[in-house]
């Protein structure tokens, strides 16, 4: 294959796409219509221009019968008169007329039969025009509704390029609003790290301060740690009465004994 033909064929292919993309079927049925209603206004037309033309015959066959039965009545009253000469004369003009009255009869049949022709193609024609008019209404009906039923599946699957766009911007505004909170994020990190110094604080943030921010922390864990380990305590004891690992448990203090002379007078005292 040579470099021209690879061309051309190249050339005829793309041109095809783009008009496969560019056509519509709607436009194309109208312009078919338009073609099909312009020749039937031209055979309408015809039709006209031949029913003029039988008619004029029709006048010129009407004043040639006329002229012949007005030189039928000379030629008789010619005669009446003994002017053989003048009725002769007569006769032969009528004569010429009958000839051309048969002419012009003839074509007028002629021209009548066209006509009858004519008029039977207007009305097949007009009758599938109607019939094609029909139809491409119904088509582009057709083609209306699956289109949009097209475009809206495109749009509810996203795979349209309206759709598409709108995805695709969605998606960037996502990711930079991620990338927007992890920087804020690492920035606060470096900040209370003491990395960063805070531009919106009231004072510097000077060495001496951070070191008593983290001693208030640590303070404050420490209590907290305290409060739970007060609050465990009843439940290690509760533990140990029900069976639990006694060795968990606190020892409970026993009281200390009293001496035997201390315990005689209270003895004594509770006696009457």
């Amino acid at each position: 294959m040579s470099l021209w033909q690879r061309i051309t064929m190249i050339f005829r292919s793309k041109a095809n796409k783009a008009l496969d993309r560019a056509e519509d079927p709607r436009e194309m049925l109208d312009y078919s219509y338009q073609r099909q209603t312009e020749l039937l206004t031209k055979v309408r037309r015809g039709v006209a221009d031949v029913a003029t033309s039988r008619k004029r015959l029709e006048l010129q066959v009407t004043q040639l019968e006329q002229q012949s039965a007005k030189l039928q009545q000379q030629a008789e009253k010619a005669i009446s008169v003994g002017r053989e000469d003048l009725a002769r004369e007569a006769l032969t003009r009528k004569s010429g007329l009958t000839s051309q009255i048969t002419d012009l009869r003839t074509q007028h049949a002629q021209l009548q039969g066209e006509e009858e022709k004519l008029t039977l193609a207007q009305r097949r024609l007009q009758a599938k025009i109607e019939a094609f008019r029909t139809k491409k209404e119904t088509i582009k009906a057709t083609y209306t509704a699956a289109e949009a039923q097209t475009r809206i599946n495109e749009a509810v699957s996203g795979i349209g390029e309206e759709m598409g766009d709108v995805g695709l911007a969605i998606q960037r505004a996502e990711d930079k609003t991620a990338q927007m909170q992890a920087r804020a994020g690492a920035i606060d990190e470096l900040i209370a790290s003491g990395a960063l110094d805070d531009v919106t604080a009231t004072g510097p943030a000077d060495d001496i301060t951070r070191e008593l921010d983290a001693m208030s922390s640590t303070a404050e864990v420490e209590a907290e740690l305290a409060r739970l380990k007060g609050s465990s305590q009843p439940q290690a004891i509760e533990g140990a009465e029900d069976g639990g690992d006694i060795l968990k448990a606190e020892p409970v203090a026993e009281p200390a004994a009293r001496p035997v002379s201390e315990q005689a007078e209270a003895e004594g005292e509770t006696r009457p």
